[in-house]
């Protein structure tokens, strides 16, 4: 094995944290709960789901050990509104402004609203979020002050503790976040953020590409430039908080180590959110060069690593036996996004989506079908390949019945308990679930059939991902016990579209 997956984090103490050595099992019936959250991670992009040219052997062990399912999908194609749906349990879709956020939106889940943390932190758990937020922060778009505590953030959604990035990596400010202000803030350098305009005598990709020393753009991210990466907007200032992006899962993993430790006698839930494998892609120099498929396959790497890491530290700390550990993605894959790291050029042979059609961004079965992966040695005795239909949208419900949760009258309003298809206890389908697209099309997807509504858009995106949108003005049905939604069969099965369109009338028109 290589040398790379040996690597141990260093469990120093951390601003909010105090690290304990290992020590005797938790004193609780009450499971730890962690959900790992992958970023444009796709279907096949995993050993465990037929990927080449890569090895993923800590997910693997998760699988070996646990449940995978191979018929899960995330609420939408892209990543801020799979996420508000997955920790509200509401379609993003019901509500304006979740789509992709800009890096100083502001918070998009609202305090009043009752969320997966508030479920877990209501039935006596300590609560953490590490890694990649892009939900927003603060009350107001472009009003943030990053140079002081932040007014709302994750504190006032149910966690108790958090470390983040507040977007993506390729978006500014290229700063962590930690407990609602900036983590390592350097006063000598106050930051400045604007998404419409840059700031005098600050170099950007676009004008200074001699300081592009890690990556270029391949199309846009040619703004502000911070660890010779350029990004999306612009940003002044930081100093010493500024992230490295070599650094970024480092980061993010030993910040949740050392939580994994400090609530080793208590239970606790974790969202643990990595970047990788979003761009920009610039792994540890551990991993960097070490993939035939170049960065994106050593993002992939890393990705497994950090599962390792998770892994380890239950182990350390007597836990293991009795988490529940949930892995997926956040939406389909996409290769290149933006940067010049020649992902298209060395896939040799591998197949991000896997046999689906689409990803990233589509109405396809390849921008929202996802991985999923659930163990918990506790309950889950035997490993199992589960074909049931399953959605994201009902692990909030699933959850709060898990652990007794008393939920408030109207929360997670389209959320719905299936905690016995997770643990493997029945193999019932989901009657329907609902995937957004990212031009807001929406599809029905049932055990058989897959309707697509009519949208507007062109039917093969150029700028960048080489991905079908899927995108049609009129009706699509797909059979999906055919593989790949070859062939649209509206107009053969005109009573089939009428049953899967009156679906997503009903659930559009409910009061939510």
């Amino acid at each position: 094995m290589n040398t790379a997956f040996h690597y141990i984090l260093p469990l120093a103490c951390f601003s909010g944290l105090a690290a304990h050595a290992g020590g005797p099992k938790q004193n609780t019936s009450k499971p730890n709960v962690i959900l790992i959250y992958a970023d444009d991670l796709g279907y096949g992009d995993l050993e465990c789901y037929g990927a080449k040219n890569i090895e993923t052997p800590h997910v693997n062990r998760l699988a070996s050990e646990g449940i995978r399912f191979t018929n899960a999908h995330a609420t939408a194609a892209t990543s801020t509104p799979s996420r508000y749906s997955l920790l509200t349990g509401e379609y993003a879709w019901r509500k304006p402004g979740t789509d992709i956020a800009a890096g100083n939106a502001g918070m998009i889940i609202r305090p009043e609203q009752y969320t997966m943390a508030d479920i877990f932190k209501s039935s006596g758990y300590a609560t953490g979020a590490f890694g990649k937020w892009h939900l927003g922060l603060g009350d107001k778009t472009a009003q943030q002050d990053w140079n002081a505590p932040l007014p709302t953030a994750l504190g006032d959604l149910g966690f108790d503790y958090s470390y983040i990035m507040a977007a993506t990596a390729d978006r500014v400010p290229c700063v962590f976040i930690e407990n609602g202000q900036v983590a390592n803030y350097d006063p000598s350098a106050p930051i400045e953020v604007s998404y419409t305009h840059n700031f005098p005598g600050e170099p950007t990709g676009k004008d200074n590409p001699e300081l592009l020393y890690n990556l270029k753009p391949s199309n846009g991210h040619n703004m502000s430039i911070v660890n010779g990466i350029s990004r999306i907007g612009f940003m002044k200032g930081g100093g010493k908080a500024l992230w490295k992006d070599e650094n970024i899962a480092d980061s993010i993993t030993a910040h949740a180590v050392s939580f994994i430790e400090q609530h080793k006698d208590e239970p606790f839930f974790m969202y643990f959110a990595t970047n990788d494998v979003h761009v920009p892609r610039f792994p540890h120099d551990r991993f960097r060069g070490k993939n035939p498929m170049g960065l994106r396959g050593d993002a992939i790497a890393q990705f497994d690593w950090t599962v390792g890491q998770l892994l380890e530290a239950l182990e350390r700390t007597g836990l293991a036996e009795n988490t529940l550990i949930i892995l997926s993605s956040d939406n389909g894959p996409v290769v290149d996004d933006g940067y010049d790291d020649q992902a298209e050029k060395l896939l040799n042979g591998h197949k991000p989506s896997g046999n689906l059609r689409g990803g990233k961004y589509s109405a396809f079965e390849g921008g929202t079908r996802v991985p999923v992966i659930v163990r918990w040695p506790k309950i889950i005795r035997q490993p199992e390949v589960s074909d049931a239909l399953i959605s994201q949208i009902d692990w909030a419900a699933s959850l709060a019945s898990l652990v007794g949760a008393r939920l408030p009258k109207g929360s997670v309003p389209d959320s719905q308990n299936r905690m016995n298809t997770l643990l493997g206890k029945d193999k019932t389908d989901r009657p329907w679930v609902i995937e957004q697209a990212s031009n807001h099309a929406l599809s029905v997807r049932t055990k058989n059939w897959k309707y697509i509504e009519p949208s507007s858009g062109v039917p093969f995106m150029y700028w960048g991902p080489k991905i079908e949108t899927g995108y049609l003005e009129t009706p699509q049905l797909y059979n999906m016990e055919q593989a790949g939604e070859k062939e649209n069969l509206a107009t053969q099965h005109p009573e089939k579209v009428f049953e899967l369109e009156q679906i997503l009338r009903e659930i559009r028109k409910e009061n939510r």
